[in-house]
């Protein structure tokens, strides 16, 4: 980890843009000024408020534009952020819980640039649902701090924590962390390789996921690349789009194995992938459920599609962590 911990040292002692407020929640302000108290209405609403319309919709009109305006602003900034992002501090493969805090937690620090590579078009993996296409969510504590963190409400029980529905935690997560001004999610955008130099991983190759679905079936469609300081694998556990970074680390030689995930064990799992997350290769660490495929972790089930933020769940000491890029420890 030395490199690493070299490389995002010097990151993290750039001077930091005049325009950041040092006040500013991306300086790791304590949990209490940073969770927003719970607005109650003065008075339970009548049917007469709530229905209530401010506009007379018989004569609403927007504002007229043309079609050629909407193409040039959505254009025009889509290029502006991959000019800006082709050359990065962080890129972040898959965007699931474990990729989105690992991203929330390191776009703290307003001088690292973090860009998400999301194959999907809807960001969030599995984290839209609890298990089983269940909808609640069920977090084991201390991870509820996080969710302190985020301003989450939730069913407080003795050892967890259950909220009433995971779309709760993605939405909540990704409006906070998509609004910070260093982060670029590229979602409908695949990974399809790395870039290795001098046995170093030194970035992703990118193309439309589109293109990258149907390579059977079109010529050969050059892709894209994003380089980076450092590569950040979170794909989740095998499958057709899934532990992708492991699986190419050992088809190219950098790994010996990829010997899969044990059979299920959650209360095993959860703590060995806090404790595994790591730079496995240089210029790459592993994290989430991707991180059981590589080291034989047990397993999650039920609140799986939480635990895999805990890799980065409540993390204060920023400068820390940005020294290791992943410091596992508690609030406290």
């Amino acid at each position: 980890m030395a490199s690493m911990a070299t490389t995002l040292t010097s990151l993290s002692s750039n001077p930091k843009p005049a325009f950041f407020d040092n006040k500013s929640s991306f300086h790791g302000s304590p949990i209490s000024s940073r969770v927003l108290p719970i607005k109650v209405s003065p008075q339970s609403p009548t049917i007469s408020m709530s229905s209530a319309s401010p506009y007379n919709l018989q004569s609403f009109k927007f504002e007229p534009i043309k079609e050629s305006i909407v193409a040039r602003e959505m254009t025009r900034r889509y290029m502006m952020d991959m000019i800006t992002y082709a050359d990065t501090d962080v890129v972040i493969v898959g965007a699931g819980s474990a990729g989105l805090s690992c991203a929330y937690e390191l776009s703290k620090n307003p001088s690292i640039r973090v860009a998400i590579i999301e194959q999907s078009v809807s960001p969030g993996g599995g984290a839209w649902l609890g298990g089983q296409l269940f909808s609640a969510m069920v977090v084991r504590k201390p991870a509820h701090r996080f969710l302190d963190e985020l301003g989450i409400e939730y069913d407080e029980q003795e050892n967890y924590v259950v909220i009433k529905h995971a779309a709760l935690f993605t939405s909540t997560i990704m409006s906070k962390l998509l609004a910070r001004p260093n982060v670029k999610l590229f979602n409908a955008v695949a990974a399809e390789d790395l870039i290795v130099k001098e046995g170093k991983v030194a970035g992703v190759v990118t193309n439309w996921a589109l293109v990258s679905m149907n390579h059977d079936t079109q010529s050969c469609m050059d892709p894209n690349v994003m380089e980076a300081k450092v590569v950040v694998s979170s794909c989740g556990h095998d499958g057709p789009f899934g532990a992708t970074g492991v699986k190419r680390l050992k088809s190219i030689g950098m790994i010996d194995s990829v010997p899969g995930m044990k059979a299920l064990d959650m209360n095993t799992a959860e703590d060995a992938i806090v404790r595994l997350t790591r730079e496995i290769v240089p210029g790459m660490i592993v994290t989430g459920m991707e991180v059981a495929e590589i080291d034989g972790a047990p397993r999650m089930v039920i609140s799986e599609k939480t635990f895999q933020f805990h890799h980065s769940f409540p993390i204060h000491q920023t400068e820390e962590l940005l020294t290791t890029l992943i410091v596992l420890l508690p609030c406290g």
